[in-house]
This record gives structure tokens, sequence and C-alpha cells, in this order.
């Protein structure tokens, strides 16, 4: 028989590390789809065009549901402004999030986004959910 994670059980988990976790928030400029066994390593940093890192400090998160029954924490919305284009791949393909070099996840851009010129902007917001999950 496999566990469960029961709902409060979830939001402990999640208030836990919201509260003790710095998470960098990261773009990459490479077309890979993130899957569980995806690393820091699989992605590539996105460069250039005045992009920087931001980090996303304990405590500032919200825990709650995600309207479907599934817990998660999400923290405010983050502006990337680009002074222009990507030395990198020029193409942001989606966004990682890391506690220090271990990757914690990824999501794809629904829209791939290609910085061009001085004050374009990419927004994300930052959502880490347990899931509920199919037991194997």
């Amino acid at each position: 028989m496999a566990g469960v994670l029961a709902d409060v059980g979830a939001t402990d988990i999640l208030t836990a590390y919201a509260a003790a976790t710095t998470i960098t928030l990261r773009l990459f400029a490479t077309n890979v789809t993130p899957t569980d066994a995806s690393t820091n390593a699989s992605f590539t940093e996105a460069a250039g065009g005045g992009y920087a890192a931001k980090t996303l400090t304990a405590g500032s998160w919200t825990i709650g549901d995600d309207g479907g029954g599934i817990k998660q924490m999400a923290y405010a919305q983050q502006t990337f402004t680009f002074t222009g284009a990507l030395t990198t791949n020029g193409t942001v393909y989606g966004y990682e999030l890391l506690n220090g070099t271990t990757l914690i996840g990824a999501e794809l851009l629904a829209t791939p986004f290609t910085p061009a010129s001085n004050g374009d902007q990419l927004k994300i917001t930052p959502v880490i959910k347990l899931s509920k999950g199919t037991p194997t």
C-alpha cells in the first residue's frame, strides 16, 4: 500500500520550506522540456541583455491551494527587464527554481520569449506545488 500525504501535511511542508529556504529564480535559454529527472545541468542559464537571476527571499511565499485541490506556495510576480538581446541562445524557453545549485523545479513558458530591445520585459510568477500524484 502506498502512503498518502494529507493536505494539512502538505501545507505544513510548504510552510516550513517557504519560511526557511532562499530560492533563486533563473531563466533558461535552451529548448528543453523539464522532467522529474532534470537537474540544474539540464538547462543553460540566459546571459546578456541585462539579464540577472533573482533571489526569492525565505518567508515571502504565500501558501494556499491552486483551486484544484493541490497545495502550493507562490511568490509575487517577478519582472525581468532587458537592455537588449541575450548573448546565449537569444530565446528564453522557461525558468528554473534552485536551492543553491539543486534544482527544485522548472517550467517551460507557454510562449518562448525573445528579448530584443531595451525595456523588453518578461514576467514570471513562481509557484511550487505538491502534487497529489498517482502511486505506482
